[in-house]
């Protein structure tokens, strides 16, 4: 039996139940398994709406900034509303939005109605990230975490892989519409097991509100140079992150500029998000070993040589799948690693405050390369305008390498660090 904290809504004293970090991280993964099924199926779905609404890949680019905008935007909202609202209610809450809002696609007439569902799903995304990330790092201790938010990230990127796998055939079997159906309906599932089955102590409410106000908590994060030089990392490391900008961006490079059709196009596109499952889980062990800022300067500095490669090999299928290959190892790792540092450096009465504002950055502002990409390829056109999108996010991750540098990683178990007794 859980030998952790008990969660004191359970039930009265004596009745509450034990926390289980373990199916916290199962429930959490599972719904982070959903929420990145329908962001890989995404991309083969912009490729059909775009014929049968007429709109261009600069829309569908301008959309895709605007629905990951609208999600990090509101992200910052869960610094008070994590005070007020117990953590697995604003999860299961969000589920709800995310799956029904993305099943809703299926009814829409029109490009502008389809926009509209879209981004108020991924408004009820939001909360995987910050509200997840940080309930992982109340339950689990340091010398776990590294791994644990890892697992998580993974868990969510085995969604991708039934999407890369399956999604193209299933899209032309039943047709786009029934299938964001049949991706919209598990979200709503799961997020109702995350409302029954998790459990929490409210430890990190109690500390926040000893702590001060929200404002409080904002004032003491920006003060700290290693939270600002983390959020610049994640803002400048969104430029080539990889679900969401890596496997939109390198698909319509496939098919616009080099001129792959299906099915090797499915099959690389498939072999890269494969890759995004096993890279998170072995830099999250590295991490938890050898320390976080190795690895992610290691991540950034490889994934940015994989882009150069993507683009430098022209036309040629062995190089292209060397750039696919490298590409799977190197974009989809940087992520939870920096999360992860983040969990480590922040204390326990500003954690919430403190994954808010990094996803609010990481994915609001950090969304907005998604849109300078779209201006870029309207601008330039697909021919000229993709390869110099992949050019930036090589630049970008090379500068995000450089602001970890500046990081002073904490020893492990140093005091005032967040370690949870579960």
């Amino acid at each position: 039996m859980p030998t952790g904290p008990t969660d004191p809504s359970a039930g009265p004293a004596g009745a509450s139940r034990p926390i289980n970090p373990d199916v916290t991280l199962w429930l959490l993964s599972i719904a982070h398994a959903v929420n990145h099924a329908q962001a890989v199926l995404l991309p083969l779905v912009f490729l059909r709406i775009i014929v049968e609404f007429g709109v261009t890949v600069s829309e569908v680019a301008y959309l895709a900034a605007a629905g990951s905008f609208a999600s990090g935007a509101v992200q910052l909202s869960y610094a008070k509303l994590t005070r007020i609202v117990s953590r697995r209610k604003l999860l299961a809450a969000g589920g709800i939005v995310f799956g029904a809002g993305f099943a809703a696609q299926a009814v829409a007439p029109s490009f502008a109605t389809f926009a509209a569902v879209n981004v108020a799903s991924r408004i009820g995304g939001s909360p995987q990230h910050p509200v997840g990330n940080a309930l992982l790092a109340e339950q689990f201790p340091v010398s776990r975490r590294g791994f644990a938010i890892s697992a998580h990230i993974s868990g969510g990127n085995a969604g991708t892989v039934v999407v890369a796998l399956f999604g193209a055939l299933l899209i032309g079997i039943l047709g786009w519409r029934w299938v964001v159906v049949l991706f919209g309906i598990p979200a709503v599932l799961i997020a109702l097991a995350i409302l029954f089955l998790v459990r929490e102590s409210g430890h990190d409410r109690d500390a926040a509100l000893a702590q001060g106000s929200v404002g409080d908590a904002f004032r003491t994060i920006l003060r700290d140079p290693d939270h600002r030089w983390i959020y610049l990392a994640a803002v400048l490391g969104g430029g080539g992150r990889g679900l969401g900008v890596v496997n939109l961006f390198a698909l319509l490079y496939l098919t616009g500029v080099i001129g792959l059709t299906s099915p090797m196009t499915d099959w690389m596109y498939g072999v890269l998000i494969v890759l995004s499952v096993p890279m998170p889980l072995i830099a999250g062990w590295l991490s938890d070993r050898l320390g976080r800022r190795p690895v992610i300067i290691g991540v950034y500095l490889g994934g940015a040589a994989a882009f150069a490669v993507f683009l430098l090999v022209g036309d040629a299928l062995v190089g292209l799948w060397l750039g696919i290959l490298l590409m799977g190892l190197f974009s989809f790792a940087e992520s939870p690693q920096l999360q992860a540092l983040l969990a480590d450096i922040a204390p326990t009465s500003i954690r919430d405050a403190s994954f808010a504002l990094y996803f609010t950055l990481a994915f609001g502002v950090g969304s907005l390369w998604t849109a300078v990409y779209g201006a870029i390829i309207a601008w330039l056109g697909e021919s000229a305008g993709l390869p110099m999108v992949f050019w930036l996010m090589a630049i970008s991750f090379v500068l995000a390498a450089l602001a970890v540098v500046r990081i002073r990683e904490p020893s492990r178990g140093r005091p005032g660090i967040a370690v949870e007794a579960d």
